[in-house]
């Protein structure tokens, strides 16, 4: 089964896996997290109904219970696992991939994520190798409902945004079930019916062409920023007033004045973040702490640590206060609470990230090649032997800082690419440096 990844459970439906692997999955799955009740979430992809229908029926053949929660965002499966203390919970969705996807996130106690070295591994192993004896006492399915707990958990964080002028993208996923209980109708709103076909661009908003929408409205409308969600909402990312595009890191560096103005502490980051994110978070007081990519290292990494916040360059952000977890509305409701008052001060969401963002960034570049390995390690050699580093991360892939550039080069976990970021003083050098590590990997193609 390909569907098994280094995050989660995820890949092309009835090709990557089937209704017969999501019975499997959810028939083994409560021995493996010793869960007598199962919390069960999906998103609105076409298939999700199926596989949903098929990971019940295993659970209950199992012996466990499933507590159906029905449509809902991921954060609300993590919100609900926690608060609510199931041992095992399971959202069907594959995020921002596009439509033939589908997936399972699954949790543990505290909403804790199961990654393929904390339990997959060996769910994978338990399908593969272990027989099916359906339980003499079945489990049952609970309808469950407790949307309306997760929506008044949010709005504690709602201020005023009457000074603000938004738009909103939905991508018509899983965002659109919620948002209008925490904005209203004020925001132009774009794609917010939520549609598993995704009829109008893909739910990532990492790619480019899927903030087009947004980057126009916001100018045409003279917004003063723009909201796209990711499909499961989990992610969210920013345009700003001038419609361009803000560096999701970034806004761990706008976040530090809505948490470390209150309480000084730890805050987390991804590998691949700005230099500058963290001179500007611990200017304000905060300590950063950098570590691997993705929710299954984030969440127990920010436990840890006790840290307040953190984010990484895909959009996650995740708060001590939401049980260690991401959820893309909370993150957007405090950028909004942010930027009403300092638009009240007279600044623009524009001005304020130009006074975090201070260097040169590539943006993550993306190199198809199968001796991820090799040339990740031919990298380093040459660049290290060429150059004096001042600091080496070795946690995932390598990130190399030295005097007034770095890089940070990882292989992807679940692709044939080779993952690349450069940041240098000025646009000289990071030309300069990326051309030159373009030569070397050229060689590995």
């Amino acid at each position: 089964m390909k569907a098994f990844k280094a995050y989660d459970i995820r890949g092309i439906y009835n090709e990557d896996f089937n209704k017969d692997d999501a019975y499997k999955i959810g028939y083994f799955l409560p021995e493996l997290l010793q869960a007598d009740n199962v919390l069960v979430g999906r998103d609105v992809r076409v298939s999700s109904d199926e596989i949903f229908e098929n990971l019940a029926q295993g659970i209950i053949d199992s012996g466990a219970n499933v507590y159906n929660i029905g449509i809902s965002t991921t954060p609300m499966v993590y919100y609900i696992t926690a608060k609510h203390n199931f041992a095992a919970s399971v959202q069907i969705t594959a995020s921002h991939n596009s439509r033939e996807y589908n997936g399972m996130k699954i949790s543990k106690s505290n909403a804790l994520p199961v990654g393929y070295d904390t339990g997959l591994k060996k769910l994978l192993e338990m399908i593969q190798t272990r027989d099916i004896v359906i339980a003499d006492k079945k489990g049952k399915i609970v309808d469950y409902k407790v949307k309306g707990e997760y929506v008044e958990f949010l709005k504690t964080y709602v201020q005023d945004y009457s000074n603000l002028k938004m738009a909103v993208d939905c991508s018509n996923g899983m965002a659109g079930l919620l948002i209008k209980k925490f904005l209203g109708k004020k925001p132009v709103y774009l794609y917010e019916d939520m549609d598993g076909s995704f009829p109008n661009h893909e739910p990532n908003p990492l790619i480019e062409e899927n903030v087009a929408d947004l980057k126009k409205t916001v100018l045409s409308k003279k917004c003063d920023i723009g909201i796209i969600f990711d499909g499961d909402a989990d992610r969210v990312m920013f345009v700003d007033e001038k419609g361009k595009f803000i560096s999701p890191d970034l806004i761990i560096g706008f976040m530090a004045h809505y948490f470390l103005e209150k309480e000084k502490g730890a805050v987390l980051e991804d590998i691949r973040t700005s230099k500058a994110v963290k001179e500007y978070v611990e200017k304000l007081g905060g300590k950063m702490h950098t570590w691997r990519v993705g929710r299954a290292y984030a969440t127990p990494k920010l436990r840890e640590i006790n840290g307040i916040y953190g984010g990484e360059l895909a959009g996650h952000y995740y708060f001590r206060d939401f049980f260690y977890s991401d959820s893309g509305i909370l993150a957007s409701l405090i950028v909004l609470n942010l930027l009403s008052r300092f638009k009240k001060e007279g600044k623009t969401m524009s001005e304020i990230i130009s006074n975090i963002s201070k260097y040169a960034n590539s943006g993550e570049i993306n190199f198809k090649i199968e001796q991820k390995q090799e040339a990740t390690e031919a990298l380093k050699d040459y660049f290290v032997t060429e150059e004096e580093p001042m600091e080496i991360l070795d946690f995932d892939g390598y990130r190399i800082e030295f005097k007034n550039w770095w890089f940070n080069v990882r292989p992807s976990n679940t692709e044939p690419y080779l993952r690349l970021l450069v940041e240098a003083d000025n646009k000289e050098i990071l030309k300069e440096r990326t051309k030159d590590i373009k030569t070397i990997l050229k060689k590995f193609k």
